[in-house]
């Protein structure tokens, strides 16, 4: 189980995920800024990710095709990393849960 941060979210989320997700990564570590979303899912399918972003466009996607990926949406606006980093913090039980969780496709996560 190993997250895909999206371009919309802090690089630092990275460090925060990797023990107890390895393997996770931003997109801009593998060179995929700006890549459309639809292939940035494929790409997550096909590579073992689920997605965590900001973006409305993957939370419509995993409602209409389903998991694989899985989706971590979370529905709040600008904010700073410190903020994200805290509700990550408080929801990272929900978010364990989730990811286990073999017929889940969407969690969404909310300030």
């Amino acid at each position: 189980m190993k997250l895909l941060v999206d371009e919309n979210l802090s690089v630092q989320l990275v460090p925060f995920f990797e023990p107890h997700f390895p393997g996770t990564c931003h997109v801009k570590q593998l060179h995929c800024e700006q890549t459309d979303d639809t292939d940035l899912w494929c790409y997550a399918k096909e590579n073992g990710f689920s997605i965590i972003s900001k973006d409305k466009d993957f939370q419509q996607m995993s409602v209409f095709r389903g998991a694989p990926p899985k989706v971590i949406w979370l529905r709040m606006g600008n904010n700073p990393a410190r903020r994200v980093l805290e509700l990550l913090d408080r929801e990272l039980p929900a978010i364990k849960h989730f990811m286990g969780h073999p017929n889940r496709s969407l969690l969404i996560l909310e300030p």
